[in-house]
């Protein structure tokens, strides 16, 4: 089943996305098309520090060109009236009023800070107003007002009994706090939103364009599509591999699963598990190295960690994560007598790797930039650099004679490629600027810098309900740093965990679970990872595995019901209920509930050092009793939940496996022992009806 032929089986639209579609025609849809455009020019050109502002300027121009973009698209996607247009073009110059405003008084605001004028606190309520109104009509109700809470926190939380309550702000500081500075809108969220997030968004938005998907697609139905259940792995392996570079799942969900979803459905797959297989992959990217989604960025800034150190504790958990989802579907396949494809009709992998090996280039570079120490800013300019290179370079290499001459073209735009290193990101500059004169010339060329441009919007609007979310939650992030509060909800968790650990982690899991039902991932986690993440490491978690903890359920939140944002995504393709979906996501991801337990149990697992297990039989002994823990208990989870394995399982096998299972997740010195005991108990009875079935 071709890309096009499956486009045509289903039309995708996520009600959850207001964004979802293209820019709208018309002379408005016309203008926010060249706003979104300016937009990624000016993060491409500060991330690359072609051009220098002061950090505080550059988020408060970024958060100006949220603004600006999102109100009145919002307006126009929703086709709402004249007059509620003509009130989100008003709401949008307030916002560049804002941002003018923070770049012409940034001096005299460093000089009198402490001392606001009331000009300067008209301007902070206008910055707040603004930024709750984006995020309320972009998201719904649910993180505005959690925002708010928090807000009236500070103004109020005096008035609270003991322990919640706080000294007392006066209304001016607390709205020069959240308004200017470095804290507040202006914080680390929106820091990471205006350099590394826009950055790789942009990232894959160009590679999305250029054909990523498809390689992704073909590479896929090349490896896996003949195999037992193959149309769900390649859901699994293709909706993954698209996840390292677009990093969110839910985008994910409604461009990777516009194929994958109805050819699943035509391979024999309910449409329930189909949409299930497709969400539980899709949010795995954001898990999955190198790229990772944005948390990873955000948590390599808070915890002042390398990134490296970041894919270094995901790496195991995430190959655990899609080692479930693939034997999820082969028992559903096997349950369902689901055979491959022919190979026939299926793609082949070297020829999609031949044809597009090239495309593969800028994330090798990538990724050899991020596990070489260089700061993930870097790599993302250098990365988004070389794709532009790439695709510009190929329309250029056609209008050129074949044979030696076009060699000849691709060598010196390898080694202009290469001299970055050297002399630095003009470089790149420079030879994209060249690339894309001499594409102006020509009919083809002008058509590649037609699908660049589109790029160029399609990333600046991709990014506005991530960027906004990171301005609204700096408020939450704001009212901890002045108030203190996190200290109040940590010292509760670790109270609980002094009688018990477990009942801790089950209160963060809960946390981050419900938080997930309004709000998104992001923001999910720098909540939740603030709070919970000093507690935990005060009950002795490391610290990095306490917020991969708080980063697991921060995405499992997104498969959940009854919110489940992923899964209602995929409803209208499969055509079916986005909660029946939700059910089977989360039985499919049930390993992802797991394994952040395992972890904090074991930081082994995640390749941290501490933990009794480690001490007592060494690092690398411990990380494979782990892993082989952590792989039977995921096998017999699947088999209980599918009853299947060669042969259908009654109740009391599917029960003695889920009790295996669950013996081998719980860290106790006795139940090892008795894991492993119905391990072998489940195993030997199996075989043995096995041999009498065959007799």
């Amino acid at each position: 089943m071709t890309k096009d032929k499956a486009d045509a089986v289903v039309e995708a639209h996520n009600p959850h996305d207001p964004l979802a579609a293209g820019f709208p025609p018309g002379w408005e849809g016309r203008a926010l098309f060249y706003i979104a455009i300016a937009f990624s020019v000016f993060q491409i050109l500060t991330a690359a520090h072609l051009v220098d502002f002061a950090s505080q300027i550059t988020r408060a121009f970024h958060v100006g060109f949220l603004l600006l973009l999102g109100f009145p698209l919002l307006a126009l996607m929703r086709g709402a009236r004249p007059l509620v247009r003509a009130l989100a073009w008003g709401l949008a110059a307030l916002s560049v009023g804002v941002a003018w405003y923070q770049w012409a008084e940034y001096v005299p605001l460093l000089m009198r800070a402490g001392d606001p004028l009331p000009l300067d606190i008209v301007v902070g309520v206008i910055a707040l107003a603004t930024v709750f109104g984006a995020a309320w009509a972009m998201m719904g109700a649910a993180l505005p007002i959690i925002a708010g809470t928090f807000l009236a926190y500070c103004l109020w939380g005096q008035y609270l009994p003991s322990p919640l309550n706080h000294r007392g702000y006066d209304f001016a500081q607390v709205v020069e706090h959240m308004a200017y500075g470095t804290e507040g809108i202006y914080g680390i969220p929106t820091y990471v939103s205006s350099t590394f997030i826009f950055l790789f968004i942009l990232f894959g938005a160009f590679l999305e364009k250029a054909g990523m998907i498809k390689l992704f697609t073909d590479v896929s139905l090349g490896l896996v599509g003949h195999k037992m259940g193959g149309a769900a792995k390649v859901s699994v392996l293709s909706s993954g591999l698209m996840g390292t570079i677009s990093g969110s799942g839910v985008a994910n969900v409604v461009t990777t699963g516009q194929f994958t979803i109805p050819l699943m459905k035509r391979f024999g797959y309910r449409p329930a598990f189909a949409g299930g297989v497709e969400a539980t992959a899709s949010m795995g990217g954001q898990i999955m190295p190198p790229v990772m989604g944005a948390v990873a960025f955000i948590m390599a800034e808070t915890l002042g960690v390398a990134y490296i150190e970041v894919v270094r504790a995901a790496i195991i958990p995430a190959i655990l994560y899609f080692t479930a989802a693939f034997w999820m579907v082969h028992l559903e396949a096997g349950r369902m007598n689901l055979r491959g494809l022919s190979r026939a009709e299926l793609p082949s992998p070297l020829a999609a790797l031949k044809a597009g090996w090239h495309l593969i280039l800028p994330l090798a570079v990538l990724v050899w930039l991020l596990f070489s120490g260089y700061t993930p800013l870097f790599a993302g300019t250098v990365g988004l650099g070389l794709t532009l290179m790439l695709i510009l370079g190929a329309s250029v290499a056609l209008g050129l004679p074949a044979g030696v001459i076009r060699i000849i073209f691709w060598i010196g735009l390898g080694f202009a490629a290469g001299a970055f290193l050297q002399w630095g990101i003009w470089v790149v500059a420079g030879v994209v600027a060249a690339l894309i004169a001499l594409n102006a010339l020509s009919q083809g060329g002008r058509e590649t810098l037609i699908i660049c441009r589109d790029a160029l919007a399609d990333g600046a609007k991709t990014a506005l309900p991530v960027g906004i979310a990171c301005a609204l939650v700096g408020i939450i992030i704001g009212t901890m740093t002045l108030t203190g509060a996190a200290n109040t909800f940590g010292q509760f968790i670790v109270g609980v965990g002094e009688s018990s650990l477990f009942l801790s982690l089950v209160l963060t899991m809960i946390t981050c679970i419900v938080l997930g039902m309004g709000i998104p991932t992001i923001p999910n986690y720098i909540i939740t990872s603030s709070i919970a993440g000093p507690a935990l490491l005060e009950l002795g978690v490391p610290l990095i595995v306490s917020h991969m903890f708080v980063f697991y359920f921060g995405i499992l939140a997104d498969l959940t019901p009854p919110v489940a944002l992923a899964c209602f995504a995929a409803a209208p393709i499969a055509k079916e209920r986005g909660l029946t979906i939700s059910l089977n996501a989360v039985k499919i991801a049930a390993a992802g509930f797991v394994i952040p337990f395992m972890a904090v149990y074991t930081p082994a697992l995640m390749l941290q050092n501490g933990g009794p297990l480690a001490e007592a039989i060494g690092f690398i002994p411990a990380v494979i009793y782990i892993v082989t823990k952590a792989l039977l208990a995921i096998g017999l989870w699947g088999v209980a939940v599918i009853g299947w394995l060669g042969t259908p399982l009654a109740l009391w096998q599917r029960a003695l496996a889920m009790l295996a299972a669950g013996a081998l997740v719980v860290a106790l010195p006795a139940t090892d022992g008795i894991g492993f005991a119905l391990v072998l108990a489940f195993a030997a009875q199996h075989l043995m009806l096995r041999r009498r079935a065959a007799a």
